[in-house]
């Protein structure tokens, strides 16, 4: 009966119905202390745990991840402990830790990113002062896909990493071996609440975009965006987000105990092809030309009808329509602020769609 009753509290589903595309949010927010579990579960994975806790080597402690009121945000937030000893990972692994939540098999469907699916993932944290990191791997999340023989390896990885300076850095797996695709000094995040928006298509054919801003005065710390990238493994069923901490203890000189908020998690479900397009590649190629502020559309297919553009909250901000050219188009932006967008071109024949991130100096 708790379960149910923190299910209909905090699990938001929302239906946005706009030409072409509907999107199905999904958000867990702290609501103070108390239940925390219980309340983490209930949107997560309900009647079942999504919650992997060093609490059974540190039972003394207790609850590893609880909630408390952050002034900053002005509103109850999701703490997260780890002690350098004796936490471990989850009294499996004893040269690592780990405090996370997660979707998995149990969760229900909308939690799960399937192939061909656009999913919009957000949340905030803050880091410390005086947050330390391994020289190996700090990770704050994770995008991992579950089934066939690369579930193992992260698809795509936030990590902190000791060095000189300290990095925060994405990295990124095809197939068994990770690379870094963007990293940035770690410094400004530090004691700072950041909030972060991943876009990814799951797909062979997939597009892949993150951007991280500073709460307090919406500056971009990091920005990446691939339109042509491969987001999606053979024999995989599904893809799952984690969020937390999970570090490794080969290096515990370079570490200590750490306390990292988070709030505001959001997993939202982009739908904007049919059945019998899914199997269709977009065909378009986007450009952006910074000094004029026009977006640039080649390649678009015959008896295109119409250009949208849809912000992450599932608004369209922009429409063009009677489209006479026949293979290139340059759209005035310069109305738009910088961020993430989600670009649909319809026709009698194809409905197609790509990530792009505007972002003007």
């Amino acid at each position: 009966m708790v379960n149910q009753l923190y299910y209909e509290k905090f699990l938001v589903l929302s239906i946005l119905f706009t030409t072409q595309l509907t999107l199905s949010q999904v958000v867990l927010n702290a609501d103070g202390p108390g239940n925390t579990y219980s309340l983490i579960n209930s949107v997560l994975a309900p009647g079942n745990n999504a919650i992997e806790t060093p609490d059974c080597s540190h039972n003394a402690f207790g609850n590893h991840i609880d909630e408390v009121f952050d002034t900053d945000l002005n509103t109850n937030v999701f703490r997260f402990h780890i002690y350098t000893t004796p936490d471990n990972d989850r009294c499996i692994n004893f040269d690592r830790q780990r405090n996370e939540i997660k979707t998995y098999n149990p969760s229900p469907a909308n939690l799960l990113g399937t192939e061909n699916e656009i999913v919009i993932y957000k949340w905030k944290y803050k880091l410390p002062i005086g947050f330390q990191s391994s020289t190996n791997f700090t990770h704050i999340h994770q995008l991992k896909s579950v089934g066939g023989t690369l579930e193992d390896m992260p698809m795509y990885t936030l990590t902190t990493r000791k060095s000189n300076p300290d990095l925060l850095q994405l990295r990124y797996a095809e197939t068994n071996s990770q690379v870094t695709v963007a990293q940035v000094n770690l410094t400004p995040f530090i004691g700072q609440w950041v909030e972060v928006t991943q876009t990814i298509k799951y797909s062979t054919v997939g597009s892949y975009a993150i951007e991280i801003k500073k709460v307090s005065d919406n500056t971009t710390l990091l920005s990446y965006s691939n339109n042509a990238i491969v987001n999606w493994r053979a024999g995989a069923s599904f893809v799952r987000p984690k969020w937390g901490i999970y570090r490794s203890l080969l290096t515990p000189q370079d570490l200590r105990d750490e306390e990292v908020l988070f709030a505001n998690f959001s997993i939202q479900e982009v739908t904007t092809l049919s059945n019998d397009e899914v199997e269709k590649p977009a065909s378009f190629k986007i450009s952006i030309e910074s000094t004029t502020k026009t977006l640039n559309i080649i390649d678009l297919p015959n008896q295109t009808n119409s250009i949208q553009l849809f912000n992450m909250n599932g608004s369209k901000v922009l429409e063009k329509t009677n489209i006479t050219t026949e293979n290139e188009i340059s759209i005035d932006i310069s109305a738009l602020s910088n961020g993430i967008y989600i670009v649909n071109v319809n026709g009698n024949n194809s409905n197609q769609s790509k990530l792009t991130v505007i972002s003007f100096e």
